[in-house]
């Protein structure tokens, strides 16, 4: 197959909502129908209880969450599919912030009863300025919830979506008969546990043929055919340019845990939804179809396999061809490197791959090259833009809890830390060390990965700090620096990559530095030192 139509058969996308609303689920259920596993997580018999395919940290298992973005990849219809499952939970909303930058569309879930909750908010503008395409997938349908109607008006007032049903109930909660799938023009109809079989359609090209009545029932039929009606006549026809540039989000109901209008789903999305896109660096606009190949690392995921200590950068490939064992340039250390065994995904299975193309996610080795941002290219020295970095809003001493293992808990922090899982700051004065984490459950996984992969034990104590804030003065051997630093030692530290930053302890404490101190500039992100 030729180069540009292994462009032209990837799909990249992420799946977002707040937690609980079926994300992993959904995406179990996409991998059933992708034939890439036989039995989805959510059956539970009396003797196994299997986790979902896509949550594979211990802790998750324990919490029900995502905490680490998984990368599953299958075959379905001649389409390579890559999806990002990201976690929901808004403490780990920074990994999911990250993996945004590598997917070139997004699926929204919803849950029917609960309608559009905070975190879905957040992740939809992250999505809306970047102008991502989305589809909305509307789930739980087997539950009582809110009308269709009014759950799309939520979505276009909440949200700030222009949203087209592609698909429609017929009923809802206990009268839930199945759905009309608009984009095809069937029937697909519920019949209550298909969690291991996948659903057959019925052809229904007119919704007023009186079979209607036969298949669901007079009442119901009368009801779909209004609705129906309704929605022609409010929203708009379905627009695939106004879907790709972001400006209308089709929407689709189903019931990921029972199998239930996912494929209409995934069939229109495989149509749909783009082929890789080109991403814009430093130096200039890098479109899929060129010769070179470059790439840049979204995420690194420490101790995959806990048997040995193996850390794994992902990267995704935006142009050209990766292949084994050839060398590319790391634009931030100048060096080439070779990679002998490249991986490509399936929840926690990876394979070693001769060959990716643009739009995959291939894992890399590493010892300890990279970090979150970094570009591989074939010799060009640039660097991808908007990998975002945080600053953290929660402070805490960490503490060796065991003298003898105080190697492991450096080497521990150090590779956590390199995961952007949270930062660490050596305070100048005492040589402390303190972790700063957008989100308090962090603590809890870092505790946890530090016992269980690294055989070292932390404690906490609080630091009264309210932000970090990374410090460049206009001039370092000025006398305002100098006093600058003998003034706020007890709040000064360094990151690992040895920036100094001024942990502040309120809002109050920044404005009054800023004025008293001019010529010394105070950053809320630490890839300040890229800007010109």
């Amino acid at each position: 197959m030729s180069f540009e139509k292994e462009i032209a058969r990837r799909r990249t996308f992420g799946i977002i909502s707040h937690p609980d609303a079926g994300k992993t689920t959904l995406t179990e259920k996409l991998l059933l129908f992708g034939g890439a596993i036989q039995e989805a997580g959510a059956v539970k018999s009396n003797k196994i209880k299997k986790g979902a395919t896509s949550d594979f940290m211990e802790i998750e298992r324990q919490r029900g969450i995502s905490v680490a973005t998984s990368v599953l990849a299958f075959n379905y219809k001649d389409k390579k599919i890559n999806i990002l499952d990201t976690p929901g939970h808004k403490d780990f909303a920074e990994d999911t912030f990250r993996t945004l930058t590598a997917v070139d569309s997004v699926i929204v879930v919803i849950d029917v009863a609960k309608g559009v909750e905070e975190q879905t908010e957040k992740l939809v503008e992250v999505c809306r300025m970047r102008n991502i395409p989305m589809i909305v997938f509307i789930n739980k349908l087997d539950r009582e919830g809110k009308d269709a109607f009014d759950l799309m008006d939520e979505v276009e007032k909440k949200l700030g979506l222009h949203v087209t049903p592609l698909s429609f109930p017929i009923g809802m909660g206990y009268d839930f008969q199945g759905i009309y799938n608009i984009w095809e023009k069937n029937i697909n109809l519920f019949e209550g546990d298909s969690r291991k079989n996948i659903e057959e359609t019925i052809a229904f090209s007119d919704i007023n043929s009186p079979e209607l009545e036969k298949i669901i029932g007079e009442k119901p039929a009368n009801k779909l055919r209004e609705e129906l009606e309704l929605v022609e006549e409010v929203y708009p026809a379905f627009d695939r340019d106004a879907y790709l540039t972001g400006k209308l989000q089709p929407v689709f109901f189903g019931s990921a845990l029972n199998n239930f209008g996912v494929r209409e789903l995934l069939d229109a999305f495989i149509e749909i939804a783009p082929q890789p896109k080109p991403k814009e660096s430093d130096t200039r606009l890098v479109q899929p179809n060129e010769n070179k190949f470059s790439g840049f690392v979204f995420k690194i995921h420490a101790n995959m396999d806990p048997k040995h200590r193996d850390r794994l950068a992902f990267v995704k490939i935006v142009s050209g061809v990766f292949e084994r064992n050839k060398p590319y340039l790391h634009v931030r250390h100048g060096k080439n490197l070779k990679f002998s065994s490249p991986n490509a995904f399936f929840a926690e299975k990876k394979e070693i791959v001769d060959i990716s193309y643009p739009g995959d996610i291939v894992g890399l080795h590493d010892t300890g090259n990279f970090k979150i941002g970094d570009t591989l290219t074939e010799g060009e020295i640039m660097n991808f833009k908007g990998i975002p970095s945080f600053s953290p809003e929660h402070f805490r001493y960490v503490n060796n809890a065991d003298p003898l293992k105080a190697k492991q808990l450096e080497k521990g922090l150090d590779q956590l830390m390199d995961e952007g899982v949270a930062q660490l700051f050596t305070i100048e004065m005492n040589g402390r060390k303190v972790i700063g984490t957008v989100g308090a459950l962090q603590y809890e996984v870092i505790q946890y990965r530090l016992e269980h992969e690294y055989g070292a034990k932390c404690t906490y104590e609080n630091f009264p700090a309210y932000k970090a804030c990374w410090v460049l003065p206009d001039d370092p051997k000025n006398e305002e620096f100098a006093e600058f630093k003998r003034v706020k030692q007890k709040f000064l530290g360094h990151d690992k990559h040895g920036q100094l930053v001024f942990l502040a302890d309120s809002d109050f404490s920044i404005q009054m530095t800023q004025s008293k101190y001019p010529s010394v500039k105070l950053y809320f992100t630490s890839d300040y030192h890229k800007k010109e």
